[in-house]
């Protein structure tokens, strides 16, 4: 089966209220939650979580990240010498420079390669079906439940593609993923999510 058709076919079949995302989404959901669980837990909305925040954009990377969100420089400023604190639009704005910056910073510094690889052993992957628990019997798609499986030497292009938000390689690299499960692999070209045990 191409990878168009399988594509094609599982979204049809969405029709009858499976309730779920294409592969690669979850995937990338699941990447983004490992980097969300390695950053700053203080809220955006505390004191200690703002410091925290600008203390790890205090750089000039950090402050180009800062004014690809919209922050002018004098605003910027005034955050960093503490004469001002962000108003609500602002915090959104710093939450979302830093999470791009720890991000970026994951994967330059190689440690969400080093991560997901683990010495070679790779990661386990759990996936999870398209929930069908509002699928009529008779159009529900019998005998699909949740796989594990351990995931070796994809992880460095996985990433690679994920940093360059390469959705193509991403779903090249779900499918190469999938294929290992068995004949009904096309059953999991949707999911309902994706964990992985890092």
């Amino acid at each position: 089966m191409s990878s168009s058709e399988m594509w094609r076919r599982w979204g049809e079949w969405q029709k009858y209220d499976a309730r779920g995302m294409k592969g690669p989404e979850a995937l990338v959901q699941e990447i983004n939650r490992i980097v969300y669980e390695a950053g700053v837990k203080s809220p955006i909305t505390t004191k200690r979580g703002q410091s925290a925040r600008l203390n790890y954009l205090d750089s000039g990377p950090g402050r180009e990240a800062l004014r690809r969100q919209g922050v002018a420089d004098r605003r910027m400023k005034d955050w960093f010498s503490g004469k001002t604190s962000p108003s609500a639009d602002g915090r959104r704005q710093l939450d979302n420079a830093y999470w791009e910056r720890k991000r970026e910073n994951m994967v330059r510094s190689g440690q969400l390669k080093k991560l997901l690889n683990n010495n070679g052993f790779g990661c386990r992957m759990e996936i999870y079906p398209v929930d069908q628990s509002q699928v009529d019997e008779k159009r529900a798609r019998p005998n699909v439940t949740e796989r594990s499986l351990q995931v070796r030497y994809v992880w460095d292009d996985l990433v690679d593609a994920y940093a360059a938000h390469d959705e193509g390689a991403i779903e090249e690299i779900w499918e190469d993923i999938i294929t290992d499960l068995d004949s009904d692999w096309a059953a999991y070209a949707y999911v309902s999510a994706v964990s992985l045990g890092v």
